[in-house]
């Protein structure tokens, strides 16, 4: 037996990023249940294992340390099989990943989703210029090789279940690469 052929190669790592409400958590989640892949939210991830460096009240969210993030998920992004949730990917190791989505949502309908969270205007304003500049996807086109950075609509219910039927079959296609 040939020395590489009785090592399997990993599952992939597929990383999901957008602006706050374009649908990451939701899209991660389901398609973590299609695959049987584990979803990884960043976020969560962040106050459960305290990853950050303390509260930042101007953005009202925790300020992530990257460093710690990284180290935590070493080990787990090696053994594949990964979908990770964020909404940033500029700190990530490119070779964790062998594909990353950015999802993209109109911005009526984003500004809907971040209200609804009950954002406060700063916030949802901060957001909204993210989302009309595109700063993630360029963010990903910075950070990562280009043929793995993928832009996805995610306006609705349909969009997003055809982004997990897209992504469910990149997934299965990728696993049975020799």
């Amino acid at each position: 037996m040939a020395q590489g052929d009785s090592e399997m190669k990993k599952k992939p790592n597929i990383l999901i990023t957008g602006t706050p409400g374009t649908g990451k958590t939701t899209t991660a989640s389901a398609l973590a249940e299609a695959t049987q892949f584990r979803h990884i939210n960043i976020g969560d991830l962040v106050k459960e294992k305290n990853l950050h460096d303390g509260w930042d009240d101007q953005f009202d969210c925790y300020i992530i340390n990257e460093d710690l993030v990284c180290d935590e998920l070493e080990d787990i992004m090696e053994e594949g099989g990964n979908i990770v949730d964020y909404h940033g990917c500029d700190f990530f190791p490119e070779r964790w990943f062998d594909q990353v989505v950015v999802l993209q949502t109109d911005n009526s309908v984003l500004y809907d989703r971040l209200s609804k969270r009950g954002y406060s205007e700063t916030k949802i304003s901060n957001n909204m210029e993210c989302e009309i500049f595109q700063v993630l996807l360029e963010e990903a086109k910075e950070s990562y090789p280009e043929g793995i950075v993928v832009a996805l609509r995610s306006d609705s219910i349909d969009d997003i279940t055809n982004n997990i039927a897209t992504l469910t079959q990149w997934l299965t296609t990728r696993q049975n690469v020799p």
